[in-house]
C-alpha cells in the first residue's frame, strides 16, 4: 500500500489517521487568535496545523464588475472575490511566528500554495509539504512549479473530474514531486453528507496508487469517521475558537471541544478496526462456558438409548459441541446419568441393538 512521509510521519495504511487542523480565514486578521488556534489544534490531537499562502491579489483582481462578485445565495455571496480574500488572507509576515508556534507545540506546519511566489516563500520557510486547494488542482503550470520543489504533496480534488485529476497527477510526477496525497473534497460551504460520495476515497487511492483522505467541509464528525472506516489516511477539517467569532469560514469550522471529541473518536474507530483477526480474545476465552453444548435433560439409564428428548443443545458450553447430537442420537447410556448432566465420550456406548 502508498505511503507518505512528512517530516518524521508515516502515514499511509497501518498508520495513525494524520489530522490536519486548518486555520484558514478563522484568525480574523489576529495574530494572537491564530496562535491561539494553533495551541488549540494541539490540545485538541491534531497532527498538523495548515495555513494559506496567498495575497487578494495574488488570486484575483480588484474589480466590483459582475465576473469577480460573488452569486447571491452562495455562502460569501454580496461580496466581491476580492473583498472575500482581503478578508481571509493570512498575511505573510506571520508565517514565522506561527510556524515558529507550531513547532513549539510539536504540531507539523505547512501551508497551501497559490502562485510561484507562495512557493519559493514556502520553500524559504522549509514546510515539509505543500497542500494544493481544490481551485488550483486544474492550474498545471502550477503544479509543475510545486512539484519541483520535490517535497511531499497534499491535493484536494473537489469538482475535478477523474481527466482532471489524473493530469493534475501526471503533472505534479513528471515536474519530479515527491510523494502524493490526493484528498477526496466537495467544495461546498458547508458541504452536505449526502453529497460526500466518501467510496471516492478508495477509489483515489486504488487508481493513482497513492495516499488517501478528506478534505471535509461537512458539520459534525460523521464524514470524517466514515472517512477513517473506509482507509483514509489524512483528513483536513477547519479549526475555529468559536463560531460566534464570525468569518468567512466560521459556519463549517469546529470549535475547540469539537474538534478533540472527533480525534478521541477517531482513534477509538481505529483501535476498533484493528486487523484482519479470527482469534479469540481473552474475554472470549472466558466466555466459552456460555456456549450450547450437549447435556442430558431427563435422567438415563444404563443401557438406555439416547434421544432428542433426553439429549439436547442447551448452555452452557460444559458438553459435547453440538455438532455431535446425530452422533450421540441411538447410541445407549454406559452408565446411569442424571438429569443436568455434560455429555462427555466416555458416558456413550454403542449403537442401540446391536
Amino acid at each position: 500500500m502508498p505511503t507518505l512521509t512528512i517530516g518524521d510521519r508515516a502515514i499511509g495504511s497501518g498508520q495513525p489517521c494524520y489530522v490536519v487542523a486548518e486555520v484558514s480565514a478563522n484568525h480574523a486578521q489576529n495574530l494572537a487568535t491564530a496562535l491561539e488556534i494553533i495551541r488549540a489544534a494541539k490540545r485538541a490531537g491534531a497532527d498538523a496545523v495548515k495555513i494559506q499562502t496567498y495575497t487578494p491579489d495574488t488570486l484575483t483582481i480588484d474589480s466590483k464588475t459582475e465576473w469577480f462578485r460573488i452569486p447571491a445565495g452562495n455562502t460569501w455571496g454580496g461580496t466581491t472575490l476580492y473583498d472575500l480574500y482581503r478578508t481571509a488572507y493570512t498575511p505573510w509576515e506571520w508565517h514565522a511566528p506561527l510556524q515558529e508556534c507550531a513547532r513549539n507545540e510539536g504540531l507539523t506546519f505547512f501551508s497551501s500554495a497559490f502562485d510561484q511566489a507562495s512557493v519559493e516563500f514556502l520553500c524559504a520557510l522549509d514546510v515539509p509539504a505543500v497542500k494544493i486547494a481544490s481551485f488550483e488542482l486544474v492550474d498545471l503550470p502550477l503544479l509543475r512549479c510545486v512539484g519541483r520543489t520535490g517535497k511531499p504533496i497534499i491535493l484536494s480534488t473537489g469538482m475535478a473530474t477523474l481527466a482532471e485529476i489524473s493530469d493534475a497527477v501526471s503533472t505534479l510526477q513528471e515536474a519530479g514531486a515527491g510523494d502524493i496525497a490526493l484528498l477526496k473534497c466537495t467544495s461546498a460551504y458547508p458541504a452536505g453528507a449526502q453529497d460526500m460520495n466518501l467510496r471516492t476515497i478508495v477509489h483515489l487511492r486504488d487508481t493513482f496508487d497513492v495516499v488517501a483522505g478528506l478534505s471535509d467541509h461537512t458539520l459534525g464528525s460523521t464524514c470524517a469517521l466514515g472517512a477513517v472506516a473506509l482507509g483514509g489516511s489524512i483528513l483536513e477539517k477547519h479549526l475555529t475558537l468559536s463560531r460566534s467569532h464570525g468569518g468567512p469560514d466560521a459556519g463549517f469550522s469546529m470549535e475547540p471541544d469539537e474538534f478533540a471529541a472527533m480525534v478521541r473518536e477517531i482513534r477509538l474507530l481505529e483501535d476498533a478496526l484493528g486487523h484482519i483477526s479470527y482469534e479469540r480474545t481473552p474475554d472470549e476465552e472466558s466466555n466459552l462456558c456460555f456456549r450450547r453444548s450437549l447435556f442430558v435433560v431427563a435422567d438415563v439409564l444404563k443401557g438406555q438409548a439416547f434421544t432428542p428428548e433426553n439429549v439436547r443443545s442447551i448452555r452452557p458450553g460444559h458438553g459435547l459441541p453440538p455438532r455431535y447430537l446425530d452422533n450421540i442420537v441411538s447410541r445407549v447410556a454406559q452408565c446411569d446419568i442424571p438429569r443436568g448432566t455434560p455429555v462427555s465420550w466416555d458416558l456413550v456406548g454403542g449403537v442401540a441393538g446391536r
